[in-house]
């Protein structure tokens, strides 16, 4: 039996093009301080609302951030920050992130993609290599955090994270019920298997502070993610009260902090904010 075969050119161009992106991709890397992994162990937690306000808040705090959306089936930060843009060249012939504002720099599939309801149909390796693109082929420029909103989940998109940037961390979000929590505790084995260490855990919709009487009512119950931060030895950095506001500005593009600067779920972000630049 004919078996055809590359060249040992070809291989050998092959081997060298490989080596040369770990290389690009590690130059990029070499330039950010720190990298945080956005995780949850299932969906409808609020992950992407909490990497965008996480981002929003290290900004404003004179942070030089970055947000790398991975979630590539379904990226919506963009959306939530009001950004339409395509992502452009930069001078150095390198993707140019789009600037939310002087400390915010974002980059997404979406942004590269004409029809923002195109269907993203791809397997393992072309998320791999999409991913690491992210890394070496943008102009990300000096940062002092990459935050990476991955999809919910242990799959291809925190995997490849996790095997391109050893030293990322995992900030991990849930909320406050037993199936969430449940589901968080597989996303802590998912770390401690790649030997990913956990920043800490932030619990999302952590109870409802009514608008009327200003009393607080626990929809989805309380201090769950504490314990469970508390019984997985891992730092637990606060909790997210749950406000409409937050989708209502999500969906139109607005800051939710800067329009609601006085409220306690832009306070709680805040002290979240304050917190990682103190354990940095």
């Amino acid at each position: 039996m004919t078996q055809i075969m590359g060249s040992p050119d070809e291989a050998n161009k092959g081997k060298a093009s490989a080596q040369d992106k770990d290389a690009e991709v590690q130059a990029s890397l070499n330039r950010i301080k720190h990298k945080l992994v956005i995780m949850s162990g299932k969906g409808g937690v609020g992950k992407t609302s909490t990497s965008v306000n996480l981002a929003i808040a290290l900004a404003r705090r004179g942070y030089k951030v970055g947000l790398l959306d991975v979630d590539l089936h379904g990226p919506d930060v963009p959306r939530v920050l009001g950004l339409t843009a395509m992502l452009g060249l930069s001078a150095n012939q390198k993707l140019d992130p789009l600037h939310f504002s002087e400390n915010l720099k974002v980059v997404s599939i979406e942004s590269l993609m004409a029809s923002k309801d195109d269907a993203v149909i791809w397997r393992g390796p072309m998320k791999y290599s999409a991913i690491r693109q992210f890394i070496s082929d943008v102009d990300w420029g000096e940062l002092d955090f990459l935050l990476i909103d991955s999809p919910p989940g242990t799959g291809d998109e925190p995997l490849t994270v996790a095997q391109t940037i050893p030293d990322a961390k995992a900030l991990i979000v849930t909320t406050p019920q037993e199936v969430s929590l449940a589901d968080v505790r597989k996303s802590i084995s998912f770390c401690h298997t790649l030997k990913m260490e956990i920043f800490g855990l932030v619990e999302n919709m952590s109870g409802f502070i009514c608008p009327h009487c200003n009393e607080k009512v626990d929809i989805f119950g309380t201090g769950g993610g504490e314990k469970t931060a508390r019984e997985a030895r891992i730092d637990f950095l606060g909790s997210i009260p749950l406000d409409p506001q937050v989708v209502t500005c999500g969906d139109s593009g607005k800051s939710y902090q800067e329009t609601y600067p006085q409220s306690a779920v832009t306070q709680a972000y805040e002290a979240i904010a304050a917190k990682i630049g103190a354990l940095i």
